[in-house]
């Protein structure tokens, strides 16, 4: 019985070949005599150690990298159509508006991946056989899948993912903004925190998918097979008017700030737990020193250069806010959401409140993955159990900080 014609066009390359395709591609990319787009479809490429390396625009289709070292690798708009990447490691990969239609990543660790713009849609290779004609080249499992991969952090921006099968996948954290989930089944799916704003899920399954905290704002939901539990769990659309105790949220905003400016002797001091800040008017710049408004979302607004001195923010959804320049010195911050959001040189040093007495911002167990805290002034902050995954922490000052 002859060979199917999967094996048939499976190719070997050694590590030396491999380093001259590799060589060749550099000089492809730069331009440079001699260069030649890497071609490594239908390659044997199990369990290579590549990471870090430049495959940008290769052509991969049909290649077996299954548990091959790709972290940090650049695939941008590479063709991986058909490819076989089980249980490989693409933690921080470059992935942008590559073709992954039929590809296989069950297992696959995609954390923190950009793949923005990909296609992730289902695919099928024909390849020609004399015997019968064009025959379908199948992996072990079907094409298109995404069982237990993980996403976790991973930006999926604009990408394709009709029909796509993701039993079990972790979603944490992902952007999936504006991505096409139509006909998709992600059943028992951890969505939590992900970003699917504007995403269309036409008949999407999603079934047992966990969605604590996950951005639907914008997104077809209600056209999805999903537990309603799980949709009450998650953040939608901002509600139009906001009432604290009778009074309208932007007066409460009003009468805080005229009770900093006065040091106590007008206004009043504002206290709203638990209330939605995205339904008041521009808050970048506000004096909301010392207000308290534990459980609060900020989800994505401008806060630059805010005054939150001594604020009680402890579980705040802080998730994609810009708090560029913002003084948040002393405040309560303890398991609060900053994931993405941008803190370049904001402050979260120790506020003075006497002579040689001092507040510390306290951000113990807070969320800043994947923010970018360049230039941040952390000094003597509390950061106990804090989760600095892919933080940005260049030029911070931590001297003194509790980690």
């Amino acid at each position: 019985m002859p060979p199917p014609p999967s094996s048939l066009l499976i190719k070997h390359l050694d590590r030396s070949a491999l380093r001259a395709v590799l060589e060749d591609h550099a000089r492809y990319l730069g331009g440079r005599r001699g260069g030649r787009r890497a071609n490594l479809s239908y390659t044997d490429l199990t369990n290579f150690g590549l990471e870090g390396v430049d495959l940008t625009e290769a052509d991969m289709t049909g290649a077996r990298l299954g548990g091959a070292l790709l972290a940090s690798a650049r695939l941008d708009r590479a063709i991986l159509f058909g490819a076989d990447l089980r249980d490989a490691d693409l933690r921080d990969a470059k992935l942008v508006r590559a073709d992954l239609r039929g590809a296989c990543l069950r297992g696959a660790n995609l954390s923190g991946a950009d793949m923005s713009a990909c296609d992730l849609r289902e695919g099928l290779i024909a390849v020609q056989d004399l015997n019968s004609g064009f025959r379908v080249l199948r992996h072990e499992k079907r094409p298109g899948e995404l069982d237990y991969a993980i996403l976790d952090g991973a930006v999926l921006e604009g990408a394709l993912m009709n029909g796509t099968l993701g039993q079990c996948a972790d979603f944490r954290d992902a952007n999936m903004k504006g991505v096409v989930l139509s006909g998709a089944r992600l059943c028992n799916a951890v969505l939590d925190g992900a970003d699917l704003s504007g995403a269309n899920l036409t008949r999407t399954d999603l079934t047992g998918a966990s969605l604590k905290r996950a951005v639907v704002v914008g997104a077809n939901i209600g056209d999805a097979t999903v537990d309603k539990a799980a949709v009450r769990e998650a953040t939608g659309a901002p509600p139009g008017v906001v009432y604290v105790d009778d009074q309208p949220l932007d007066r409460l905003v009003e009468a805080h700030e005229a009770w900093v400016a006065s040091d106590g002797r007008e206004g009043s001091i504002g206290r709203c737990p638990d209330v939605d800040f995205r339904a008041a008017t521009p808050l970048q710049g506000r004096k909301l020193t010392a207000i308290s408004a534990p459980g609060a979302v900020f989800y994505g607004l401008d806060l630059r250069g805010c005054a939150f001195q001594g604020a009680d923010l402890r579980r705040a959804d802080l998730r994609g806010v810009d708090l560029r320049g913002a003084d948040l010195r002393g405040a309560k911050l303890s398991d609060a959401l900053f994931t993405r959001a941008d803190l370049r040189e904001a402050q979260f040093g120790p506020l003075r409140i006497a002579e040689s007495r001092y507040v510390r911002a306290d951000l113990t167990r807070a969320a800043l993955r994947y923010a970018d805290a360049r230039g941040c002034d952390f000094r003597r902050a509390r950061l106990l159990e804090a989760d600095l995954t892919q933080t940005r922490l260049d030029g911070a000052n931590l001297t003194g900080s509790e980690r």
